[in-house]
C-alpha cells in the first residue's frame, strides 16, 4: 500500500506544475502580463526620488529678479510664510548660490550645482510649473507616492503593478531601493487596499550602505538544488490545495498574496542574485556611475541597480536619495549650502545612468523620472542662511520614453514662488506618467468600500505638449 506520505513525494512535481501553471497563466496570476488602455510609450518607468525638496531656484529656475533684489525685505505672502511670521510676512529675498548659465542647444538654464546633468538637457525634459499638496514632507510625500496627503492609498507603483502586471515572472514588478522609514515610511510603496500581491519589494534602506542593498537569506547553503526543488513542489502543492479550500472558489486575497510571494521568492533565488550582483560590470561601466569614488559610490550602486532591474523587466523601480530622519537629505532650512554636498554625492550616478540607458537602447521604452515632493521658497527662512518649503512652484524633469527631450514646459513668477504659467499639479504629472505606460488614469480603478478609487481620485490630465 503507497502512504500518503509517498504519493505526495512521488506526485509533487506534477502537482507543483499544475499548481505553478495556475499561478503564471490567466486570471489566477495577478501578475500576468496585461493588455494597455492603449499603445504605450513606455514599459517601464525609474523614480529619482530626492526627499526632502531640491531647491529649484537654485538649480533650473533661473530667476534674474532674484539676484537684483538679493537682501531686499519683501512680502511673500504664502501660506506658511504667514503662519510663522504674521499677516506682513516680510522675508529677505536670496539670491542662488550656484551661477546658472545656459546649456545645450535647446538653451535650458541650469546651474554649477548639478554640472553633469546641466551637460545633458537636451536629453531632458522639464517641467518648471510643478505644483502640490501638503506644505510638510510627510504630507507632501504621501501625495507625491499615492496622490493623497493623509488617506491610506496605494503608491502608484502598485497601481501600475496592478495595471501592467510584470514582465519577468522572476522578479517582482515594483521595487523600491534603500526606501526611508519616515515621511510615510512603507505607505510610499504599499498596496492600501488593493491585493497585496501588488506591494513594492524594498531593497535595503535608508542610511544603509547601497552595496547591503539586496535581499537577505536568498540563498540555501544547507540543501542541494534537487532538494529544494523537491521540498519546493511538495509546500507548493499544499499551498494551491489550502488556497482551493479556503474559500468559495479559492478567492482569498491575503492568502493568494502569500503564496504569489512564495512562489517569487522561489524565481527569486535564481535570479535576483545576479540581477543586484554589479561586480560584473566594466571598469568604464562602474566609472560612468561613479562606482568606487567618493562621495558618488553609494548613489552610483543604487542607481546601476535600477539600470539592471530595468533590464530584467521590473516595470516600476524607485531609486531613493533620502534618510531616515524627520529632516531629510535636500531639506535646507538654516543651511544651504548642504545642497552642493548632496548633489555631488547624485549628480554624475543620475547622469551617468541616463547616458546608460541611452547608450543601451533602454531609454526609448523607459521613463526616468526626477524630482522630490516640493520645492524651496526664494526668500531665506527667518532670514538666515537657507530656505522653506515651497509647494507652490517647482521644477521636475523627465527623459526617456514619449516625452520631448531638450524642452521646457511651465513657468514660475520671477522670483520662482508661485506656478504661474503652464501649471502641472502633482495629479497631472501622475496622469502623463501613467499616459505614458498605455493607462488611463481615468480607467485604471479598483473598487473598494463601494466605490471605483484610482490614482489620481477625480482630479489630473495628461499633459500632452510633453508629449514626443
Amino acid at each position: 500500500m503507497i502512504s500518503r506520505r509517498h504519493f505526495l513525494q512521488t506526485s509533487a512535481c506534477g502537482f507543483g506544475s499544475l499548481a505553478l501553471s495556475a499561478l503564471a497563466h490567466g486570471a489566477a496570476n495577478p501578475l500576468a502580463v496585461r493588455e494597455t488602455h492603449h499603445a504605450a510609450k513606455a514599459k517601464r518607468v525609474i523614480f529619482l526620488f530626492m526627499a526632502g525638496g531640491v531647491s529649484h531656484v537654485d538649480s533650473f529656475d533661473y530667476k534674474p529678479r532674484l539676484l537684483k533684489d538679493d537682501g531686499k525685505m519683501m512680502d511673500f505672502n504664502d501660506a506658511r510664510s504667514v503662519a510663522k511670521t504674521g499677516s506682513g510676512a516680510s522675508q529677505r529675498v536670496m539670491k542662488p548660490l550656484w551661477d546658472f548659465k545656459q546649456h545645450g542647444q535647446c538653451g535650458q538654464w541650469a546651474s554649477s550645482l548639478f554640472p553633469n546633468m546641466a551637460e545633458m538637457v537636451d536629453d531632458l525634459c522639464f517641467v518648471q510649473g510643478m505644483h502640490t499638496e501638503g506644505v510638510a514632507h510627510g504630507p507632501a510625500t504621501l501625495f507625491l507616492h499615492t496622490g493623497s496627503t493623509n488617506f491610506i492609498r496605494p503608491s502608484m507603483g502598485s497601481w501600475v503593478s496592478y495595471g501592467l502586471g510584470t514582465e519577468n515572472e522572476n522578479l517582482p514588478a515594483f521595487v523600491s531601493i534603500s526606501p526611508s522609514l519616515s515621511n510615510g515610511g512603507p505607505r510610499n510603496y504599499g498596496t492600501a487596499f488593493l491585493p497585496p500581491v501588488f506591494q513594492g519589494t524594498a531593497l535595503g534602506r535608508a542610511g544603509a550602505p547601497a552595496a547591503e542593498a539586496n535581499i537577505k537569506n536568498i540563498r540555501n547553503t544547507m540543501l542541494t538544488g534537487e532538494q529544494q526543488r523537491k521540498q519546493f513542489d511538495l509546500l507548493r502543492s499544499l499551498n494551491h490545495e489550502q488556497l482551493q479550500r479556503s474559500a468559495v472558489g479559492g478567492q482569498d486575497a491575503e492568502l493568494e498574496a502569500v503564496l504569489n510571494s512564495y512562489e517569487l521568492a522561489w524565481r527569486l533565488q535564481g535570479n535576483a542574485p545576479e540581477t543586484l550582483d554589479i561586480t560584473g560590470e566594466s571598469e568604464d561601466t562602474l566609472k560612468l556611475y561613479g562606482i568606487n569614488e567618493k562621495p558618488t559610490d553609494n548613489f552610483g550602486r543604487q542607481c546601476l541597480m535600477a539600470r539592471r532591474l530595468a533590464e530584467k523587466g521590473v516595470r516600476y523601480i524607485q531609486v531613493n536619495y533620502t534618510d531616515n530622519s524627520n529632516n531629510p537629505a535636500w531639506d535646507q532650512h538654516s543651511n544651504l549650502p548642504k545642497h552642493g554636498e548632496h548633489a555631488a554625492a547624485v549628480d554624475k550616478p543620475i547622469a551617468g545612468l541616463v547616458k546608460d540607458l541611452k547608450q543601451r537602447g533602454l531609454l526609448e521604452d523607459t521613463l526616468v523620472w526626477w524630482g522630490g515632493e516640493f520645492g524651496r521658497t526664494p526668500y531665506a527662512e527667518r532670514n538666515g542662511t537657507g530656505r522653506d518649503h515651497n509647494p507652490l512652484g517647482f521644477t521636475q524633469w523627465l527623459a526617456g520614453a514619449g516625452v520631448k527631450p531638450g524642452f521646457s514646459f511651465g513657468g514660475t513668477d520671477e522670483f520662482g514662488h508661485f506656478a504661474v504659467e503652464n501649471k502641472v499639479h502633482m495629479h497631472d504629472m501622475h496622469a502623463t506618467i501613467l499616459h505614458l505606460l498605455g493607462l488611463n488614469h481615468e480607467k485604471l480603478t479598483y473598487r473598494y468600500a463601494g466605490r471605483n478609487f484610482r490614482l489620481t481620485d477625480v482630479h489630473g490630465h495628461v499633459v500632452k505638449e510633453i508629449l514626443a
